[in-house]
């Protein structure tokens, strides 16, 4: 019986034995098993149209799988967010976040009604018209109250279909630190790569209809999987050379009639048949850009309003050649709005952008609204281009470049319709590229593109001999990216800053202190100003306290330490580590508090002096 839990034990959830699933003729998963248990955070990767989406709907319930099965107890709970969650356009936001028809959820629906109030988790996720009706919403909103309502019902395992893309920045941050903290099962599809380093301790990589599975988070994964790669290669390897040595002695005409030559025979039919499946289909990205002048985009004064609300309020920047700018902002503040003004697709109120004579925008959107779906994807390529240039220098036909883009040649006429939002995504990035240009403007470009595609993306920004300006909520790819943020702070206002996405966030932290401490000392000022009725002083347990707090904190540091370090010998005892997390987790969770109680202790020491 399923579900069962014995002392020391997880429990199992759920399990999924040897599922087959195909789509026309072509097979995405084949024999697939596996089992989720209590405490398991999984990470799903793979590029894209590979089945990840397909093999999360078939635990979720939402599709059938052609062969095999899926055990689940009675009492297992799922909730499920798809990639596209349906909306009913004239209910409510309050009716869509509490959809739920358990007898809790109408309780908790009753409830918001009557008293208006906003749960916690809408609070956090920035909803606040509960009476807005979902069609009017824009597609970051709706992805918020689509994640909000997963997040609010009760389950054992929680599945998320990219849950991050049309996220901002501060969002995916209070997300991955909610989804630390949740003790149910999780199992996500995401291409957020410090989410799969932070958040996971399994990771499902899919290839080619078989599932592989590593234990630990993104870091160990990539360790991992580069052992299997050059395993498989080994082994290949040693395969080829036997199969050489096999094929030299039958060339020699050894005649096939004693019974030791019909098994070295036999042995060499056996060597052709046993291929080990070692994947040389890489994606690459090698395309030609124009030469770009010293002139490129001069943005002054530029502004732009919808309404009374402001965008964008007196920018003006000059884009040099070889710039590496990060767009970052909640959503709805005017990151995509900059972009199609610099892209020529709007018109700013006021302000203008001249453009270098030599400029060749490719604009990766992203709306895929302008792609006739109706199309072959061969026939959206050659509408670029019939023949095109690599880096190198080669030309090459738009059927071999779509190849170097993991579209075979049988997938070459499958209508745009049929393909996986991935697909689509990359299909539009190679018609981008292909155009060679030396302004590449990205918009959102992490959003449903896998992270072998992200990287190779990634070492194609770095060697681009061209200014690149984009709009992303991925952390990772900021950092990898970007020599400059601008971040869209509110009411038309834009703030540069030098270096990436963690030199942002750690200059802003900065800031943030060197207000809290003007503010401290003005405090400590009015203080001392004020009539002294009695002497400002510790308690005596706040003396002992200040005395030995510095102790405290520095035993806790180490024992997070030892913690640390049991962690990293422990990868094979599953058991052991999630003990070892825990642990871990409470022991920061004393160092936060003592950090929090040393600050105020050493503030008030300070008032203390200075009131004598």
């Amino acid at each position: 019986e399923l579900c069962y839990k014995t002392k020391g034990e997880t429990m199992n959830l759920l399990s999924i034995e040897n599922i087959s699933k195909s789509y026309s003729e072509k097979p995405l998963l084949e024999n697939i098993s596996l089992g989720i248990n209590e405490g398991d955070k999984i990470g799903v990767i793979g590029v894209n149209g590979v089945g990840k989406s397909t093999l999360l709907k078939i635990i979720a319930g939402a599709e059938q799988a052609d062969t095999g099965r899926l055990i689940k107890g009675n009492d297992v709970t799922i909730e499920y967010l798809p990639q596209n969650p349906y909306f009913d356009a004239e209910a409510t936001v309050l009716e869509q976040v509490f959809k739920g028809e358990s007898a809790l959820m109408k309780l908790i629906r009753d409830y918001e009604k009557a008293i208006q109030d906003p749960h916690t988790l809408s609070d956090k996720l920035i909803i606040t018209d509960f009476e807005a009706k979902t069609g009017t919403l824009s597609g970051g909103q709706r992805k918020r109250i689509a994640l909000a309502s997963a997040l609010i019902s009760p389950s054992d395992l929680l599945i998320l279909d990219e849950p991050t893309n049309h996220l901002d920045n501060s969002t995916i941050d209070w997300l991955e630190e909610y989804l630390n903290k949740r003790k149910g099962a999780l199992l996500m599809i995401t291409h957020d790569r410090y989410f799969l380093d932070r958040v996971v301790n399994e990771i499902i990589e899919l290839d080619r209809g078989s599932l592989y599975l590593y234990k630990g988070n993104y870091n160990d994964f990539i360790e991992k999987k580069l052992e299997r790669d050059e395993r498989d290669a080994a082994i290949e390897k040693k395969r080829q050379g036997l199969l050489k040595k096999e094929l030299e002695w039958i060339k020699k005409g050894a005649k096939a009639r004693t019974t030791k030559q019909k098994a070295r025979i036999d042995r060499f039919e056996k060597l052709s048949e046993k291929n080990v499946d070692i994947d040389d289909s890489k994606l690459e990205i090698s395309v030609a850009s124009s030469r770009l002048g010293k002139k490129v985009i001069e943005i002054e004064h530029i502004s732009k309003s919808y309404g009374e609300k402001t965008l964008i309020d007196d920018f003006s920047y000059i884009v040099l050649r070889n710039d590496r700018v990060g767009i970052i902002g909640p959503n709805g503040s005017g990151k995509s709005t900059l972009i199609n003004m610099i892209a020529g697709r709007l018109q700013p109120d006021s302000g203008d952008l001249d453009i270098g004579e030599t400029v060749k925008i490719g604009l990766f959107s992203q709306e895929s609204y302008h792609m006739d779906e109706s199309l072959r994807v061969i026939e959206y390529i050659k509408e670029g281009a019939e023949l095109l240039t690599t880096a190198e220098g080669e030309k090459i036909t738009a059927s071999q470049m779509l190849e170097k883009f993991l579209f075979e040649p049988s997938a070459q006429w499958t209508p745009i319709s049929k393909l996986s939002g991935g697909e689509k995504r990359r299909l539009h990035l190679l018609r981008v590229l292909m155009e060679a240009p030396n302004v590449l403007l990205l918009d959102e470009p992490t959003n449903d593109i896998d992270i072998e595609t992200l990287t190779i993306l990634e070492d194609y920004i770095e060697y681009f001999p061209g200014a690149v300006i984009a709009v992303s909520h991925d952390r990772y790819f900021l950092d990898k990216m970007a020599d400059k943020i601008f971040s869209f702070e509110g009411n038309g206002r834009i703030v540069q800053y030098t270096g990436n996405y963690t030199d942002f966030r750690l200059n802003v932290s900065e800031q943030e202190r060197e207000i809290q401490n003007k503010e401290g000392k003005k405090e400590s000022r009015e203080v001392s100003e004020r009539p002294k009725e009695r002497a400002l002083k510790f308690t005596f347990k706040e003396q002992r306290e200040y005395e030995q707090i510095d102790a405290v904190i520095a035993e806790l540091e180490e024992k997070i330490q030892e913690v640390e370090g049991k962690i990293g010998t422990a990868a094979a005892d599953y058991v052991l580590l999630q003990q070892l997390m825990a642990e871990k987790e409470e022991l920061e969770n004393q160092l936060e508090q003592q950090m929090e109680r040393w600050i105020y202790l050493n503030d008030l020491a300070e008032k203390i002096e200075k009131s004598r």
